[in-house]
């Protein structure tokens, strides 16, 4: 039994096929099968049912993956401990920040950081949509601070530091010519919907929150969306920290819309399982993950 042996099996349950588990493993399908087919006889049980379209998992191999999963993730904690016991501090750390964090959040931990590993440099770049998990996940980002919404969640790890509200606004010069009360979607839909543009390529563009049959106009950030908002050109959802004085000013008004309520949405650290984390990235970490988020 090799360590190889145990990828390949954790690769074809998560992936479903072994052609996706080839693919993740960047091998050949005949390799991971041959992997697969070399466990099963030295071991002298069937862990995967091939009878039909996808492997499945025999009642032996349901518990044997258990015991791999757990054996998995023992030797990666193994391995991330010798990588930051022989690592100095890391030349730069990269972070990609979804646009809707309160950088009030961020910037003391940063602060600290800066004091500690001063020869360390940070690169922060600002996304939007699944720019930050894609950024981690072609490994041009250390960190991703970002919601998971299409995170593979079975590849890293993730904690929760901060809450944000999006919530639909206008203009009160736009929302006077809309019926008082809640609002239609049909009423809206004379009226252009103003969203940003992701980042992380067209998989990843916005999904959620669309209003069905609107007008959109696509903006390339959450400034230029507010600026085209606050004319009274369009509406649309906006992060309550960046428009906390906009709606105490009068600024911008909330709309209430049927089926579109403001949106509660959680955002959470998020670093790969298979990329043991230097020092300075563990300490970063550490700092993030220690307050609860608010």
């Amino acid at each position: 039994m090799t360590h190889d042996q145990l990828i390949a099996f954790e690769a074809i349950v998560a992936n479903g096929t072994f052609r996706g588990a080839a693919e993740r493993l960047n091998k050949s399908q005949s390799a991971v099968s041959h992997a697969i087919a070399a466990l099963e006889a030295e071991l002298g049980i069937s862990l995967l049912s091939r009878e039909g379209y996808r492997p499945r998992l025999t009642p032996e191999g349901e518990v044997f993956f258990r015991e791999t999963s757990r054996v998995l993730h023992q030797f990666r904690a193994l391995r991330a401990t010798a990588v930051r016991l022989a690592a100095a501090e890391e030349p730069e750390l990269r972070l990609a920040i979804t646009a809707t964090l309160p950088m009030t959040r961020l910037l003391p931990v940063l602060a600290e950081i800066g004091r500690r590993f001063p020869a360390t440099s940070l690169r922060l770049a600002t996304e939007t949509m699944g720019g930050p998990f894609g950024r981690l996940t072609e490994g041009r980002a250390d960190l991703a601070l970002a919601t998971l919404d299409g995170v593979a969640v079975d590849e890293v790890e993730a904690r929760a530091i901060a809450e944000v509200t999006i919530l639909p606004v206008a203009s009160p010069r736009l929302a006077a010519n809309l019926a008082p009360g809640v609002l239609s979607v049909a009423r809206l839909q004379a009226y252009p919907q103003i969203v940003v543009a992701g980042t992380g390529g067209p998989r990843h563009e916005q999904s959620r929150d669309l209003l069905a049959g609107a007008q959109r106009w696509t903006v390339s950030d959450f400034a230029a969306k507010r600026e085209v908002i606050l004319a009274g050109l369009g509406w649309g959802g906006l992060p309550d920290h960046l428009i906390a004085e906009d709606l105490a000013a009068g600024r911008l008004v909330v709309l209430e819309i049927d089926g579109f309520p403001p949106r509660r949405s959680l955002i959470h650290a998020i670093r790969r399982r298979d990329a043991p984390p230097g020092p300075v990235a563990s300490e970063l970490w550490a700092l993030l993950t220690s307050v609860p988020p608010g």
